[in-house]
């Protein structure tokens, strides 16, 4: 069988998981929910969402190629970013905060959006992972970075309009 497009989503402290799986629906992708076991991740799936690929084949045609799996991984540094790369194929997409994994997933051919709605592309990764360096350099000799403008409504929207462009190519 032919791997059809799948939804990755990084769920470690996600503000869009709830977005995520909605675009998802719509476009009948598949998704994978990847966190660590702390987390109640089965919070995020409705009782009538069909559950994997070998319980999703055969049955009610209405849901299309959508179903959701849960992936728990143990906690610890990036657990959720190497089990999300070792599954990936060129045409996934993941969901994520992390620039190191959207450099990864690049990597690999798939697509990477954050949480506010940007898309990674290859011509900018590389510096994203520069500025993210240095500001790592400048916290280290006990400097201060800005942090994140608090999340909005508008980063929300962005970000689900760019998932759906994503996920209808």
């Amino acid at each position: 069988m032919a791997h059809s497009r799948t939804l990755y989503i990084d769920a470690d402290a996600c503000p869009v998981t709830r977005e995520a799986l909605a675009c998802a629906r719509r476009a009948r992708v598949p998704v994978v929910i990847v966190g660590n076991t702390t987390q109640n991740l089965e919070r995020h799936v409705r009782r009538d969402d069909q559950r994997g690929p070998e319980r999703a084949r055969g049955r009610d045609a209405t849901h299309g190629g959508f179903w959701v799996d849960v992936l728990d991984v143990s906690i610890g540094a990036d657990s959720a970013d190497f089990a999300i790369v070792e599954r990936l194929q060129p045409d996934d997409v993941v969901v994520t905060q992390d620039i190191g994994l959207a450099s990864m997933v690049l990597g690999r051919g798939a697509a990477a959006i954050g949480v506010r709605g940007r898309v990674y592309t290859k011509a900018t990764i590389d510096m994203d992972l520069f500025i993210r360096h240095e500001e790592k350099k400048v916290r280290r000799a006990g400097g201060r970075t800005r942090g994140p403008a608090a999340f909005t409504d508008d980063d929300r929207e962005r970000f689900t309009r760019n998932l759906a462009d994503l996920l209808g190519r």
